[in-house]
């Protein structure tokens, strides 16, 4: 259809009309769609979960509401060993978004962005910055840098290294992970689709299903959390382990 050229496209260059055509510059079609996608389904989520919050209801909706939020509660304040509201919204946040990327492909048409590089990149460098200002926060500046020097000046590289690995490390575990498990699924399902016997089973029985809530439901569940984890994690290492007195100032 004139005009729809731009859908037929799986990358997208919009600066080629300046010459710039590397593919540094090209935007994963199937990512961006399904990304805001996922913040569509949390902007209308979060509208109705704050009116479940609000009405003060006994419905199953609102137990289940409440239960994540004391579990994640719970869990922040067992990890930092004191609660805070900002730190909590802030893992909560990443848990559900991440959750909701990996399983957006049980809408037809969607992909995960999370099995592209970029947005797991993304996500790393995020929780990194987050640690590392709380950090700066909880120790002060001159502190958190003579940390990179400790036990002396000429562990400097190594330790900036350690610092900028984590990002590497979470980021490519989630992209790892989530982008194996499509590949598997949609190895298998090509497999059996392939098949004019298969076929005719349809997609939801038995080991189709099977398939579908393992890579598709359970893995980007146990993912979310282990990246989340991770975070809380390396957020309580950052500032709790020394100046504890200065809890207080960083919640």
């Amino acid at each position: 259809m004139e005009g729809f050229e731009l859908f037929d496209e799986h990358y997208w260059q919009p600066f080629a009309r300046f010459g710039y055509t590397h593919p540094f510059f090209n935007i994963n079609r199937t990512t961006l769609i399904s990304t805001w996608i996922v913040l569509g389904i949390v902007l209308v989520a979060g509208i109705a979960i704050h009116y479940l919050i609000k009405r003060k209801s006994t419905d199953t909706a609102r137990h289940v509401v409440m239960s994540f939020v004391v579990m994640f509660r719970d869990m922040a304040t067992q990890t930092l060993g004191f609660f805070s509201l900002k730190h909590f919204a802030f893992i909560a946040a990443l848990f559900i978004y991440i959750v909701l990327c990996n399983c957006i492909s049980l809408i037809p048409g969607t992909e995960e962005p999370t099995r592209d590089l970029n947005t797991t990149l993304a996500l790393g460098i995020i929780s990194f910055l987050y640690v590392q200002y709380y950090a700066i926060r909880a120790h002060g500046f001159w502190a958190y840098i003579k940390e990179y020097f400790a036990p002396f000046f000429l562990m400097l590289p190594l330790n900036v290294i350690g610092k900028l690995a984590t990002i590497i490390s979470m980021s490519f575990r989630l992209f790892g992970n989530i982008f194996g498990g499509s590949t598997i699924t949609a190895i298998y399902f090509s497999i059996i689709y392939g098949s004019p016997f298969f076929e005719s089973l349809g997609s939801f029985t038995g080991i189709n299903l099977l398939m579908i809530l393992f890579f598709g439901v359970f893995e980007g569940l146990i993912q979310a959390f282990v990246f989340a984890m991770l975070t809380l994690t390396y957020l309580s290492t950052a500032i709790t382990n020394e100046f504890p007195e200065k809890q207080k100032g960083i919640t």
